[in-house]
């Protein structure tokens, strides 16, 4: 909106110019009194209308810099209240966390989870996508597919990636996809999981394969008992929301934010639902406990 005005500025500027000249050279080439004084008058209000934008300009300015203020004053309420509200909540679960692509998972997540009692065992990145380059055909004779298809591929590291987060097992190929650069991890593989939460949304539309990566995860921690919790930024170019929400899992789209990640711990402590600001989310948040129900209790 600033820029706007100071583009108008500018061409306000441009035509004062512009007349000046036409009074100069209409004065000095016509002596016409009537024309210099109309072009007076445009100027005039010209000159007016600067003004007013100036002063517009000056408005919009100073309730930017509140909004910036307000906003600042939120932020600061949210994570401190935070922490009170997730207390407790997810006390004694293991978490295992996995993102399917790789745009950086916030610390402010993994702080709100260990605050609310859980302990993340493990946290799984896949890079790229899992584009297999030139190791696909060494990957499907390593699988045993005859026809190495990538999607085919890429759907059977998958699965073994979920089996091996779960069991511990696969290490062999896990260990594989580390060395070709395909996925990181840190923690414990084969810790009895509680919940599972999948990191999604695409910033690329090239790194978009829920068909053949974040399906096929979720599909195998659900035949295994394993609830799978779906989040993403709310700032992703391309959502996931509607491919997880077919698998009838709950879901935050703006994990990022304070009030994502307690709708994400209440959800994971029994308030399921579809959470978030885009189109795809039912709530903003679930329902919250009352703290005089609880205390007396």
């Amino acid at each position: 909106m600033i820029l706007d005005f100071r583009y108008h500025i500018v061409t306000l500027v441009a035509v004062f110019l512009a007349l000046g000249i036409g009074i100069i050279i209409g004065s000095a080439l016509l002596g016409n009194d009537a024309i210099v004084q109309q072009q007076k008058e445009i100027t005039d209000r010209l000159e007016q209308q600067l003004q007013e934008i100036r002063l517009e300009n000056k408005a919009v300015q100073a309730k930017l810099n509140e909004m910036e203020v307000d906003r600042t004053i939120q932020q600061q309420f949210e994570k401190q209240v935070l922490p009170a509200l997730v207390s407790g909540k997810l006390a004694g679960q293991n978490v295992a966390i996995i993102e399917t692509n790789n745009y950086g998972l916030r610390d402010e997540l993994l702080n709100t989870l260990e605050k609310a009692g859980a302990k993340v065992s493990s946290i799984t990145t896949i890079l790229n996508g899992l584009s297999l380059g030139n190791r696909k055909d060494e990957l499907a004779a390593a699988l045993g597919l005859q026809d190495g298809k990538e999607n085919d591929v890429i759907k059977e590291l998958s699965r073994i990636l979920a089996e091996g987060i779960s069991t511990g097992e696969k290490q062999v190929v896990l260990n594989t996809l580390a060395q070709a650069e395909l996925i990181k991890s840190v923690g414990e593989y084969g810790v009895p999981l509680n919940a599972v939460i999948v990191v999604g949304g695409s910033t690329s539309k090239s790194l978009i394969k829920t068909k053949v990566i974040d399906n096929v995860i979720i599909d195998y921690f659900l035949a295994h008992g394993i609830p799978v919790f779906g989040v993403e930024e709310s700032g992703v170019t391309y959502s996931y929301m509607k491919d997880y929400q077919r698998f009838n899992i709950s879901t935050v789209d703006n994990i990022e934010t304070a009030a994502g990640q307690l709708a994400l711990v209440y959800a994971m402590s029994g308030k399921p639902g579809h959470y978030g600001e885009k189109p795809t989310a039912k709530r903003l948040l679930p329902t919250l406990d009352n703290p005089e129900a609880v205390n007396n209790e």
